[in-house]
């Protein structure tokens, strides 16, 4: 089967030229072959980027299934150009174990209708297992050195070396979630002293702090240096953690969209909506980051696609769970600021695609080139929609960021050289496809 994108701006390796893409099965195939009897998509006026790899989402399956369920999150990432994801371990119950990870991958193999893999999650108890992992298997260990959804904190600081210096042995990547809890539960102790049990969100950027993320990271950072353990921290927030990056190829970062469009100043009207781990920071930090983008001490762009119910969202810094839907808008947001000039076209591939498939070691994933796996997304500049409920295909039911106008539309998502979804289609998804297990290194 032959599939011809023509007419379209090809966004790809640093440059955007025009041009077409022929498809061949699930591949991306020679610009040589014919194509007389090709099925043919008009891409004129569009772009084509490689389907977007998202490295931190939470389809909150097996267990939380009444927030989302990895069908459901999965069928938002096809409507929002994400063609692969990598999912957390903080399930119920969670993937610290070989057969909690398998369960995993059969659920996905059933269910999801992107590529699909999952982190390995650490505990104060199973380093010993990392072994019992084919490395090709999986993206990499998942560590949380701060506490957050499904309480999987490792705070013992023998077991934080053996974790290291064992995924170092093993040249497994560690993605770090850095935040010190005993800051946090000091500052949360102070905040309820002054305002009661449960702190106005107003706070959350107070007791989840600058300092909190900044002396978590610092230790990480040294203790990947120690060992010489591949690092990756996950959702830098603060602009004075920056200052760890871009020196070494052992230590990158991540940054989230909600830190990349949210600030402590738009809790006045988002309220609990925008409540997350680590807490969005101050407009100066927001304006770091996406500086960061550009110069090399962010490495990827993530989502940390979190969905809760509305109703656990409610309440302030203590009840409110922590954590927003975003793997269906995260490209036609970064797009927007594209058309802000905070980075070019090209930069937004490199991070939402090539630097994930280059830092994890996933095969044949993240660039358009022949030979590779035909996972693309077509979208249209200059095409005004606005966000609605309607609109949103995650479990969880809502966004923060619904009424947003966004200025790109998400026309065709193809995952393994399948149409997924089609803007343009009375039915535009396809329920029936299924995505692929994604693999790691050679």
């Amino acid at each position: 089967m032959r599939t011809l994108i023509r007419g379209g701006k090809i966004v790809n390796e640093g440059h955007t030229v025009s041009g077409d893409i022929i498809i061949e099965d699930d591949l991306i195939g020679s610009p040589d072959s014919d194509v007389s009897e090709a099925t043919v998509i008009d891409a004129t006026g569009c772009y084509i980027l490689p389907g977007i790899i998202d490295t931190h989402v939470h389809f909150r399956e097996p267990g939380l299934t009444h927030k989302a369920c990895i069908e459901t999150e999965s069928r938002a990432a096809a409507y929002g150009g994400v063609t692969s994801y990598l999912e957390m371990p903080n399930t119920n119950p969670q993937t610290t174990t070989p057969e909690a990870l398998e369960e995993k991958y059969q659920l996905a193999a059933q269910e999801s209708h992107v590529n699909y893999a999952f982190f390995y999650g650490a505990t104060n108890d199973n380093v010993k297992t990392f072994k019992d992992i084919d490395r090709s298997h999986i993206p990499g260990i998942k560590l949380f050195m701060g506490s957050s959804t499904g309480n999987m904190l490792v705070d013992r600081m023998e077991t934080l070396k053996n974790i290291f210096q064992t995924a170092a042995e093993l040249q497994l990547p560690v993605m770090a979630h850095c935040e010190d809890t005993g800051i946090i539960n000091r500052n949360m102790a102070k905040a309820q002293t002054s305002y009661g049990d449960d702190p106005p969100i107003f706070l959350h950027q107070l007791i989840r702090s600058e300092e909190a993320c900044y002396n978590s990271t610092r230790l990480a950072t040294s203790l990947a240096m120690t060992y010489g353990t591949q690092l990756h921290i996950a959702h830098v927030s603060t602009a004075r953690e920056l200052e760890f990056f871009g020196q070494s190829r052992l230590i990158t970062a991540e940054a989230v969209v909600a830190h990349l469009l949210f600030t402590n100043r738009d809790y006045d009207t988002l309220g609990s909506r925008i409540k997350c781990n680590p807490s969005v920071k101050s407009p100066i930090d927001r304006k770091a980051l996406r500086e960061a983008l550009n110069n090399g001490q962010i490495t990827t762009i993530g989502t940390d696609h979190a969905p809760h119910l509305l109703s656990e969202k409610e309440g302030g810094c203590r009840k409110a769970a922590s954590g927003m839907p975003m793997v269906q808008f995260s490209l036609p947001a970064m797009l927007g600021l594209v058309d802000e000039g905070v980075l070019t076209i090209e930069r937004l591939a490199e991070l939402m695609s090539h630097n994930p498939a280059r830092l994890f070691g996933i095969r044949q994933r993240g660039f358009i080139r022949q030979g590779y796996k035909a996972d693309l997304v077509v979208v249209r500049p200059q095409t005004p929609w606005t966000l609605s409920t309607d609109d949103i295909q995650s479990r969880c039911g809502w966004s923060p960021l619904e009424g947003h106008t966004f200025q790109w539309r998400i026309e065709q998502t193809f995952c393994n050289g399948q149409l997924i979804y089609d803007h343009h289609r009375q039915q535009p998804f396809d329920a029936d496809y299924h995505g692929e297990e994604l693999g790691f290194r050679v």
